[in-house]
């Protein structure tokens, strides 16, 4: 049936027409579609507007009703009634993969960016038009959802290439500096004339140890002392003095003589392999000084589409949608074209995220921490702690008005404001800043060697964010994880949530205890181990939390103590001497009691055995006094403590002297596990509370814990917020 007007006149070229299970159309260009599924098979007699009249099996007339928007929408498009077209836009649910890879197909790729949402396919779509001004809306839509990972750098890295075939070197500027492609934005300004601008790259490389950006931006400014520097810096000396030399540097020359001498080199015959003055020769690399600063390539005006240009739709065209007829109670299926993936009432890339200027160094790692802090967002030393931040960008980040656009004012992400709002280790790391959550540990708790460590900080990351997958085509949301969400979005205040908390501690140091209890030391002391690298990146939510953890740090040490002081008995089991000492100091670890009533009988049953009686006492009273040896199951070891009492009380003597006096107070040596007497000059880990005589230890690696540095005052565990 031909779709025809109320009036009766028949509409131009759109047929519709029934199969067995669809209502379908057919354009006179050669599209067709399906417009919904019907239940029943149907005889269409007639369609006006948004109703099929119809014929059903039993010969009964009946009104139908249905969604021609897409066919219409069509057939406006290829009869050039642009009015209809933008009317169906602005007003229709036109959205859909389908419709989109339409709109490409025929070239109307600016058609499809007034209504799809989707970041990335907006990004897409403006780039096929090259409406970059579209297209970096899309990319900040992308870096406030991605974050500046892998796909966001691509995006800035596409968008870059767009605006160079475009001309438009302000914003390849932009986009190289949010992608962090130093050496493409070295060669830019060199290319545009920007002296100024290569200088203060040529700083940055400096700053960030980059020995190839150092020299690579010396020779775009033609400073040959740089590049001498950059030689001698790189160890290089005899190719920075022959390049001293050539240059007419002499006393830079005079002073990289000296160093290959003392270096028991030699200079001789090092100018002999220059040939200069002939073809072979050398050339001055001297790059031309620019005479004035390149622009924007020059653009010509051209008549806007009639699409874009809403005015030039003729008026007597203006589409008017009707309301649809009542209809049957059928309920087909929704029409095909009605996909709806996700494009819905987002603003379009509307509230994305703008920088101020286009600032390269933001307060969001975002993951850049670790291997971009050298550009100023590190804790620096002392004195760099006391001169004002200094941007490295400023200067590169400026552009002018001509760029032709203004991008809106920036949101800051959930991550920036973690690391603002608080100085907790584990929050910064959540962040992605893994270079500050390092600095952090290693200030409050003098950590330096962060190999055991490194599980607990990317379970940090990796738990504060999860990712939701999206719908076909498009990319993974991620969304971070806050821990003070509960009464609503925080704002600027959220903090993350962490993998590590006080339950995982606990079940930690119970995993120790059942370990150590059936005398499977070395897993034991991997359990306290692992609990004691996680203490560092727990947040404790109060008061009582945060005594807890520092409980469990001392239960951790002095059991990790213990077990290596198990360990050296075994080795010393040979010396009478030795191994009744440990026993002795085995006994002065904080253990549980049940732990403690093993300590003991051991060390009762070693100083019994190599005849020292008088500690063999000692053990054995303090065992009698112990309230697990009033049980029924240990009257046997009663009885045997008893005895040994009995018999070293008639006895009276130690067989060897020994280095162990039980009535004077006195911390065990963790490393060579000996008595430390209050006179005694010991050092001490600021983190696990390790103890060590004289200052052997000094500013190594604590024994205990293997991360911290001894005898270095800090302020010690932060466990709050």
């Amino acid at each position: 049936a031909w779709d025809v007007s109320p009036s009766g006149g028949t509409s131009s070229k759109l047929f519709v027409y029934t199969t067995l299970h669809h209502v379908k159309y057919c354009l006179s260009t050669g599209d067709t579609g399906t417009i919904r599924t019907l239940d029943n098979p149907i005889y269409a007699t007639r369609v006006v507007k948004d109703q099929l009249f119809c014929l059903d099996r039993e010969a009964r007339s009946r009104v139908i009703s249905i969604d021609t928007t897409e066919a219409r929408f069509k057939l406006a498009l290829a009869n050039k009634k642009y009015g209809q077209v933008m009317h169906m836009v602005k007003h229709s649910r036109l959205c859909g993969r389908a419709i989109v890879a339409y709109l490409q197909s025929k070239g109307f790729p600016e058609v499809a960016l007034h209504f799809v949402r989707d970041p990335q396919t907006r990004f897409r779509l403006a780039l096929a038009c090259g409406n970059i001004e579209a297209a970096m809306e899309s990319a900040f839509s992308l870096e406030q959802q991605q974050g500046m990972d892998g796909k966001a750098r691509d995006v800035w890295g596409e968008l870059g290439s767009e605006a160079l075939r475009q001309g438009n070197h302000q914003v390849v500027e932009m986009s190289y500096q949010r992608k962090k492609d130093f050496d493409r934005l070295s060669f830019l300004y060199m290319l545009t004339g920007d002296s100024e601008k290569l200088r203060k790259m040529l700083k940055i490389s400096n700053m960030r140890n980059d020995i190839m950006g150092r020299y690579h931006n010396a020779l775009l400014l033609g400073d040959a002392a740089e590049r001498v520097a950059v030689l001698e810096a790189s160890g290089n000396l005899p190719l920075a003095y022959i390049s001293a030399k050539l240059h007419g540097l002499e006393d830079v020359a005079e002073r990289i003589k000296v160093a290959i001498e003392t270096q028991e080199g030699s200079v001789e015959g090092l100018m002999e392999k220059v040939a200069v003055g002939t073809k072979k020769g050398g050339r001055l690399l001297q790059p031309p000084t620019p005479i004035i600063r390149g622009g924007n390539w020059p653009t010509l005006e051209i008549k806007k589409t009639t699409l874009e240009d809403l005015s030039a739709a003729d008026a007597g065209e203006e589409y008017e949608e009707e309301a649809a007829a009542p209809v049957s109670t059928d309920t087909g299926g929704a029409a095909a074209w009605d996909d709806d993936f996700g494009m819905g009432d987002a603003d379009g890339g509307a509230g994305a995220a703008a920088d101020d200027g286009f600032d390269m160094v933001d307060d969001d790692d975002m993951g850049w921490g670790d291997d971009l802090d050298d550009l100023g967002d590190e804790f620096g030393d002392d004195d760099a702690a006391k001169a004002a931040p200094v941007d490295e960008m400023a200067g590169l980040n400026e552009i002018s008005d001509d760029a032709g656009f203004q991008m809106p004012p920036a949101g800051r992400p959930p991550a920036a404001c973690w690391a603002a709002n608080s100085s907790h280790a584990a929050v910064h790391m959540a962040a992605g800043g893994a270079s500050s959550a390092m600095q952090l540990l290693h200030r409050q708790i003098a950590a330096s060697d962060f190999t055991n460590l490194k599980g607990p900080m990317l379970g940090c990351y990796l738990g504060s964010t999860v990712s939701l997958p999206g719908i076909p085509g498009s990319g993974s949301i991620v969304v971070p994880l806050m821990r003070n969400d509960s009464s609503g979005h925080p704002g600027n205040d959220s903090l993350p949530r962490t993998t590590a908390n006080m339950r995982t501690l606990v079940a930690g140091v119970r995993q120790g205890y059942r370990f150590f209890q059936t005398g499977k030391f070395n897993e034991a002391k991997n359990a306290f181990s692992e609990v004691l690298s996680q203490i560092p990146l727990t947040i404790a939510e109060n008061t009582s939390e945060a005594n807890e953890m520092k409980e469990m740090l001392e239960i951790c040490r002095e059991y990790i103590t213990a077990i290596r002081i198990k360990g050296a008995m075994a080795e010393a089991g040979s010396d009478p001497v030795r191994s009744t000492e440990l026993a002795a100091l085995f006994t002065h670890c904080n253990l549980q009691p049940a732990h403690l009533l093993l300590a003991l009988r051991s060390a009762m049953g070693t100083s019994f055995k190599h005849k020292n009686f008088i500690v063999a006492a000692s053990f054995a009273r303090r065992l009698l006094e112990l309230p697990d040896m009033k049980s029924e199951r240990n009257a046997d070891l009663r009885m045997k403590a008893t005895k040994v009492l009995q018999k070293s009380e008639q006895m009276a003597r130690n067989e060897h002297t020994l280095n162990y006096n039980e009535n004077a107070a006195f911390t065990i040596d963790c490393k060579d596990f000996v008595p430390i007497y209050s006179s005694d000059e010991s050092v001490k880990c600021s983190y696990s509370g390790s103890t060590y005589k004289g200052s052997e230890m000094k500013g190594n690696i604590d024994l205990t814990d293997g991360f911290c540095t001894v005898g270095v005052e800090t302020i010690g565990l932060v466990t709050g917020k």
